[in-house]
Order: structure tokens, then sequence, then C-alpha cells
């Protein structure tokens, strides 16, 4: 009879909204990776990004780097990442395609622009963060997009007890950001940081470390 897997909760993102953060806290709170805001569209620079991966890799923690995607060319936008970022092989990098509140929202094509870009000049495919918005423009697409496809999925939804309609293109989801520190299914918080985005990975610890890119 086969063993129910649980849930790998080990994983956290931040930005500069989460004010205070000890990450030698986080870390003997059980968290083993952190993903964190980096930039915005083609000249926002997250100020705690740096000073903030120093403190987690000395913390022991694996880093990750996200960019927000806007409205206008994917492939400027992915070189302002990368040249912000500057990752290592160790640093997993993911785009977040969501509706952007304060101006133009990046469209499918400018995020494929973007994923493919990442992928010339780092040799590997960022990771898709998404919520209703990838859910409605390729949930009734049965044939899967052949660059999405290639993409690990970071689904956002804060409800019920598993992702649910995850698009054709992606075989399962990769992340689940169950909650966002307030909505969602507990636990909300983390010692060192408080209530954050907190994220479910789908698989063991070793295929986790796989993903980063961390020798196992």
């Amino acid at each position: 009879m086969a063993v129910a897997r649980s849930p790998l909760n080990v994983v956290i993102d931040l930005s500069h909204h989460n004010e205070k953060v000890d990450f030698k806290k986080v870390a003997a709170d059980g968290v083993v990776g952190i993903i964190h805001k980096a930039t915005q569209g083609f000249g926002f620079v997250d100020k705690k990004y740096a000073e903030r991966k120093r403190q987690a890799l000395d913390a022991g923690l694996m880093w990750g780097a996200y960019h927000f995607g806007v409205g206008g060319d994917g492939s400027d936008q992915a070189d302002f990442f990368l040249n912000t970022v500057k990752p290592g092989k160790t640093t997993l990098l993911v785009v977040d395609y969501e509706p952007n509140v304060t101006g133009p929202t990046m469209t499918l094509s400018q995020a494929r622009e973007f994923v493919e870009h990442a992928r010339d000049v780092t040799g590997r495919f960022p990771g898709l963060y998404s919520g209703h918005l990838i859910k409605e423009q390729l949930g009734g697409v049965t044939t899967p997009d052949p660059i999405f496809s290639q993409c690990f999925l970071w689904i956002a939804q804060y409800n019920g007890p598993k992702p649910l309609n995850i698009p054709p293109t992606f075989r399962t989801w990769t992340f689940w950001q169950y909650t966002d520190g307030v909505n969602g299914n507990q636990p909300h918080t983390v010692n060192g940081v408080g209530q954050c985005d907190r994220d479910i990975f789908n698989g063991t610890l070793a295929q986790l470390k796989k993903l980063w890119g961390v020798a196992v």
C-alpha cells in the first residue's frame, strides 16, 4: 500500500514589502528556499534584494529571484532582470505573470519573449508564476504551448486542498502559493518574517534541490 507524501512546505517568497526578515530564524523554522522579488518592468529594482541575498545564503538557504512582468518587450525585461540578478547555477529564476494594477499587463507573447530570452542567456528555462490569468488564457488550449510547457509552473490559489484547473500546457504544478499570509490554508506565518507568502513544493526535498540546481 502506497504511503501518501506529506506536502513539502519549505519555501517562501518575499519582497521589500516584508519589512523585517531574520533569515537565521527563518531557516530554524524549517524553510529551505527563498524566492525574492528582484525587478519589475524595465527599471525597478527591489531595494532589499541584494542585501537579503547575502543574508539568506549566509543562513544556508537556497536563493531564487523573480521578475514582475509588465506590458512591453519581453526580451528587454529579461535582460534587465538577468543583468540585475547575475544568476549563478543555483539561483532559481521566475517570471511573475499576473495582472498589473499600475499599468499595462504583460501579454502571453511578451511572456514567451521573456522566457525564451532567459533560456538563451542562461541555458535554462525560468519558472512561470501566475494565478487566474494563466488559467483563463491557457485553460481551454488543449495543445501544450511549446515554450511555456518547458517552464515549471508556480500557481497561486488561496482556496481548496490542492490547486485546481491547471492548464494542459503543464503536466502538473511545481509550486503552490497557497497563502498570501492572510488568505488561504494555514500556516500563514514563518518565524523571522511573520505573515508572508508560503509555497508548497510538489515533490521531495531531493527533487526540490535538483530543480534549484543544488547538488544532492
